[in-house]
């Protein structure tokens, strides 16, 4: 029997690409309920969207929720010791506020995760998919890119200014990030690396090549070698890709390669991942972890008849 693709909406189709995509480089269905208990996301509130959990109490007493994501029960039902790498992908039903309604929703997400020994090849696989599916959504889409380990070291030293200034670096505000390096004392060196940070999004063999101007910091520089590892792998999947410096998550979940997927006609970023050790050890694996999101329901706010 031949599917008719045409009663499909787009969301629909683009999951089902998506799905094969992610079949075809070896990853396997993952399912779950669609509740957990809420302790498991109350714990981890600032690995969420949004802290906002649609709670119940079940018939024996135990606070649950509808599950706001799916990473953290990918993370919780993997083993606490490593094996090799397991390679997951999900298509699942979410529940928190949208984006497009800031109501309460049953949201379709699509993802995967990496899970276990994982290396600097599985991260640029990782991102080259995140890059594949934003092909798949639409012919005009860009995948922003960033390593953590840039700005780590530098924003530990500013001390109790670290997340003020993170917070001006995703603004993507220079002039607020030097105000804050003044105000708090921050040396000179490091401020501004930090306001180069703000301001650092484009070509990244640019950016990479100017960092040494900023910091003579190992961990840095390395890390900006890795960056460039990384873009040159996505750009593989012909999608346009740069660097941004100003992609600067949580650090206390996050290291290493974090980025952001854009379409045109979305106005909010589409695709987010990254690599998320942090969360790992919080939960007592002994792994390394490095994964992404696609924001279904946001495809509907476009039509692309190109690729659906």
């Amino acid at each position: 029997m031949q599917i008719d693709l045409s009663v499909l909406s787009n969301e629909e189709k683009v999951c089902l690409k998506l799905r094969s995509l992610y079949k075809s480089y070896g990853y396997s269905c993952f399912k779950m309920s669609k509740f957990e208990e809420y302790d498991l996301y109350g714990r981890n509130k600032d690995f969420l969207i949004s802290d906002s959990v649609i709670t119940f109490t079940d018939t024996n007493g135990r606070l649950m929720a509808l599950k706001p994501d799916v990473t953290l029960s990918i993370v919780k039902n993997s083993p606490a010791v490593p094996s090799g790498v397991t390679r997951l992908y999900y298509n699942e039903n979410v529940y928190r506020i949208s984006e497009s309604t800031r109501r309460y929703k049953e949201l379709m997400q699509v993802g995967l995760e990496c899970i276990g020994e994982v290396t600097e090849k599985d991260v640029c696989e990782v991102v080259k998919l995140a890059a594949e599916s934003l092909k798949v959504i639409s012919s005009y889409s860009v995948l922003a890119v960033s390593h953590l380990k840039i700005l780590s070291g530098a924003l530990a030293r500013t001390g109790s200014a670290a997340d003020l200034i993170s917070a001006r670096i995703r603004e993507k505000n220079v002039h607020g990030v030097i105000e804050l390096c003044e105000k708090y004392g921050v040396d000179e060196k490091i401020g501004s690396l930090l306001s180069f940070a703000a301001g650092a999004s484009g070509d990244c063999e640019k950016i990479v090549g100017n960092l040494a101007d900023y910091t003579d910091d190992g961990e840095a520089l390395a890390a900006a070698e890795e960056l460039r590892y990384i873009c040159s792998a996505a750009k593989s999947a012909g999608v346009a890709v740069r660097a941004d410096l100003s992609l600067c998550g949580d650090i206390n979940y996050y290291n290493g390669a974090v980025f952001k997927g854009y379409v045109k006609g979305v106005p909010s970023r589409i695709l987010s991942g990254g690599q998320y050790d942090g969360l790992m050890e919080k939960m007592n694996k002994k792994s390394r972890a490095v994964g992404f999101a696609v924001y279904a329901d946001l495809i509907e706010r476009f039509d692309d008849g190109e690729n659906l």
